[in-house]
């Protein structure tokens, strides 16, 4: 047993969340990162480069002006801030942070150990089929193909348009797409899609990981302080993509700001806006620490059933030892000796606190406000602060 467990305990330490792939093994040969560091900044550094810095350079001088009486110009487009700079930046600064909480969570899992003995193999197993996931070259290509379309769309978008801007020179004879706008098109959309939906797949590995342990036999108990049988470390593994949300919060609160600016805006349909956003980033992280519910209730509805059994014997026996006797269905004493039993009033009352859900107000509030902060700004620019600040409150405390 000992021999599974360090075996089950040594797979752990190579899930590596951000290592393994194409893309992965791509950069390690370009010497951007080796196995031992992702250099996430000096890659962050240079893929915004890549994204922001050279259209930039190509749309110069006009690229430095302020100046959109002619068309939106390239300093002054919000989504190609969020989108190329901050977006693509948090996307790659995120893969350490990512990497290491979700190992340490891991280790945990198989440390304490959660996972029962008779469930070590399958566990081991279900790591390596993780792995597979998190290193298939067929999802890193459908990913590819989505930014390939995204990029298609905006391409098609652009000669559609009937006004002037950093990407396009409108005009009645067909529209012309400039230098800065083609490597925006061919590198940087494609770019940011690819980081996004390749984060987003890998997270999805996660997921599945979660809910295949979610699975095994573990050693839950009922009177666990954490409130969660002993698994409640695993409730805020989503502030782990705290950045990452913030990133890809900042690309569609920037597609949003578009938009409002050519409409009114009030604080009803902001709300529906910030409301709808959060539900789906919760959404995200709720799918795999959803799988554990069932075995916390399932925890809870037999603990409580035994507990309640022994705690009938318990005051019985009390209360014959207080008043001589039951005062209802009274036990014959020869056949009822009176022997002491456990009070097991705390651990039953404990368990009755137990709760299912691992999802908690408290442990995404991080990675809530990481999902908010961005249309918070973007909402602040055309209703009072107040009223903003107001709603954000409330959705925090849903």
């Amino acid at each position: 047993m000992n021999d599974a467990h360090a075996g089950s305990a040594q797979l752990t330490k190579e899930f590596l969340a951000s290592h393994g792939g194409p893309f992965y093994e791509l950069q390690r040969r370009l010497h951007l990162l080796h196995e031992h560091a992702l250099k996430s900044g000096q890659r962050a550094v240079i893929f915004v480069g890549l994204a922001w810095g050279v259209p930039f350079l190509l749309g110069l001088p006009r690229s430095l002006s302020f100046d959109t009486s002619g068309g939106m110009t390239y300093l002054a487009d919000v989504s190609v801030w969020a989108r190329f700079v901050v977006a693509i930046g948090a996307f790659v600064l995120a893969e350490q942070q990512v990497e290491q909480r979700l190992r340490d969570k891991l280790r945990q899992v198989i440390s304490a150990p959660i996972v029962a003995p008779s469930s070590l193999a399958d566990a081991a197993h279900a790591v390596n089929h993780a792995l597979r996931r998190r290193n298939s070259h067929l999802a890193e290509i459908a990913c590819l193909a989505f930014a390939a379309l995204a990029a298609g769309i905006v391409l098609r978008h652009q000669y559609a348009v009937d006004t002037s801007s950093w990407v396009v020179q409108a005009s009645p004879s067909g529209n012309a797409v400039t230098l800065a706008g083609w490597w925006c098109i061919l590198v940087s959309v494609p770019l940011f899609w690819f980081l996004a939906l390749r984060g987003l797949w890998r997270h999805f590995v996660w997921s599945l990981l979660l809910r295949k342990v979610a699975r095994l036999d573990l050693r839950l108990v009922s009177t666990h302080p954490d409130g969660k049988g002993g698994i409640g470390f695993l409730a805020d593994y989503p502030n782990a993509y705290m950045t990452a949300v913030f990133g890809v919060s900042c690309a569609v609160a920037a597609a949003v700001a578009q938009n409002l600016l050519h409409e009114t805006a009030t604080i009803t349909n902001i709300t529906i806006l910030m409301a709808g956003w959060l539900l789906i980033v919760l959404g995200l992280f709720a799918y795999p620490l959803s799988a554990f519910s069932r075995p916390l209730a399932e925890l809870k509805k037999a603990t409580l059933m035994r507990l309640s059994a022994q705690a009938t014997q318990y005051h019985r026996w009390a209360e014959r030892k207080l008043i001589g006797s039951n005062v209802v269905a009274e036990s014959n004493p020869d056949a009822e000796q009176p022997q002491e039993v456990a009070d097991p009033s705390k651990q039953f009352e404990t368990t009755r606190k137990l709760s299912p859900m691992l999802l908690s107000r408290s442990a995404l509030l991080p990675v809530s406000a990481a999902a908010l902060l961005p249309f918070v700004i973007v909402a602040s620019s055309r209703v009072p602060f107040k009223e903003v600040l107001s709603l954000v409150k409330k959705l925090l405390l849903l």
